[in-house]
């Protein structure tokens, strides 16, 4: 049986400029491409899922682009070590290829995946793709990971060049495709165990204009003024490094945007205990209120306050909420209701098309005040001071909640100004209590 390589697509759903598809076609082996639909990870999902109708519709696009080629995507819909020994009993493999993933259960997946395929002399070869900078390329003089966005992102821009966003050639080597694999088979949906969502999967198009005037625009809800680009770099269905280039000569407003990006991924790498707990650890003492009703309301967007009524609304109609929304209500969650951090975080996580760990966990950790670099506690957003400032015409406001000034919308479901003041309190009593804690 000819000897192939296997490329193990993850969170790198495209054929373009892709580092480790680019490594396993330059071997001069034929390249047949996996995707796994891991049940370790499925199993945690509602049966409503909007990523895993993205990926499912994106797969069938890859797939698309295959037969240009003649050759097929492998899906497997498994356990990674089962779907692996599937895939040894089918192919002589030489080498597995694959991209870096740096949450948690992926190094752990990882690293189980490596040692089962060595003991079938099978090599297991990983690649960075998803970040311009990874791990310890970005480290202060002391050798020690950044904690603090500016001084990070001042060195991240003193190392950046042409080289890092560099696109791989791999259209060069499309020849090299494995043109003698089974035909495509994609289980539906309903096979895996899911819903269909109203979600539509869309080639991404890069807003040249958006980006350009991207300062200006990015924090006013009502207008389409940011790229909506978070999902493709999510799912890898574009390139880090094109937004990057494009970043880099046009609006630097919008490259600090791809730096919280890999600044946060540094973070996770660097901090595990971040997936669980504050960064800080005395803000694990703070005395949340477990009230669930309160956070049912903010769920639904029902809380009395429009502009945040208005983001839990686009959020759950759509799977995406704006960035500057997010950040209100984020703080109005954690500072207002007083509830858990890890209640929001765990919410966009299943509502969030654009759902990424080390993001929405860094998030969340700034608007309660308790991650790297985060807003101070005291720092409370007002909901009211927000709308004037980012909504004034109440634009988006009237989109998502038209009746916020009819009898039937709800009246606030606490008070601002007693609210403010219960979360200094809280706040304060908890890391008073704890002063050394580190």
């Amino acid at each position: 049986m000819e000897k192939i390589q296997l490329c193990w697509l993850r969170r790198d759903l495209r054929l373009n400029d892709h580092a480790a598809l680019y490594h396993a076609l330059k071997s001069g082996l034929k390249v047949q491409l996996l995707f796994i639909f891991d049940t370790n990870i499925l199993k945690k999902l509602p049966i409503y899922d909007t990523r895993l109708d993205f990926i499912h519709q994106a797969l069938s696009q890859l797939n698309h682009e295959l037969k240009a080629y003649n050759a097929s995507l492998l899906v497997i819909h498994d356990t990674p070590i089962k779907a692996f020994e599937k895939c040894i009993a089918q192919f002589n493999i030489d080498t597995v290829f694959t991209n870096h993933d740096y949450e948690p259960y992926a190094q752990q997946r990882d690293t189980e995946i490596k040692d089962f395929l060595q003991q079938h002399q099978i090599a297991f070869e990983t690649y960075k793709d998803q970040v311009i900078f990874e791990k310890g390329e970005v480290l202060k003089d002391d050798g020690k990971p950044y904690t603090v966005f500016t001084p990070y992102s001042k060195k991240w821009k003193a190392l950046l060049n042409d080289f890092y966003y560099k696109p791989y050639p791999t259209e060069k080597y499309f020849h090299q495709f494995n043109t003698k694999s089974h035909p495509f088979s994609l289980p539906s949906l309903k096979d895996l165990g899911f819903e269909k969502t109203f979600i539509q999967f869309e080639k991404p198009v890069v807003n040249e204009a958006i980006i350009t005037d991207y300062h200006l625009t990015r924090d006013i809800p009502s207008l389409a003024g940011t790229t909506k680009m978070s999902v493709h770099l999510r799912f890898g269905t574009l390139s880090i490094r094109k937004l990057a280039g494009i970043a880099f000569h046009t609006n630097e407003k919008y490259l600090n945007e791809l730096i919280w990006r890999d600044f946060y991924q540094s973070i996770l790498w660097h901090f595990p205990h971040v997936v669980n707990r504050a960064f800080k650890p005395a803000y694990d003492h703070i005395q949340w209120q477990k009230n669930e009703m309160t956070f049912k309301a903010w769920c639904e967007g029902n809380t009395g306050y429009p502009i945040v009524d208005a983001g839990m609304r686009e959020l759950n109609t759509t799977g995406w909420m704006h960035n500057r929304v997010r950040m209100i209500v984020a703080s109005f969650l954690t500072k207002h209701l007083l509830i858990d951090w890890r209640w929001g975080e765990a919410y966009f996580a299943e509502k969030l098309i654009d759902y990424e760990l080390a993001s929405n966990n860094g998030g969340w950790q700034w608007a309660a005040g308790c991650g790297v670099d985060a807003a101070p506690y005291f720092r409370i957003f007002n909901p009211y001071l927000q709308t004037i400032k980012f909504d004034a015409k109440l634009d988006y406001i009237k989109k998502w909640v038209p009746e916020f000034e009819s009898f039937t919308y709800p009246k606030p479901i606490v008070n601002h100004e007693m609210a403010r003041k219960r979360c200094l309190e809280t706040y304060k009593e908890a890391l008073q209590a704890n002063p050394f804690v580190e």
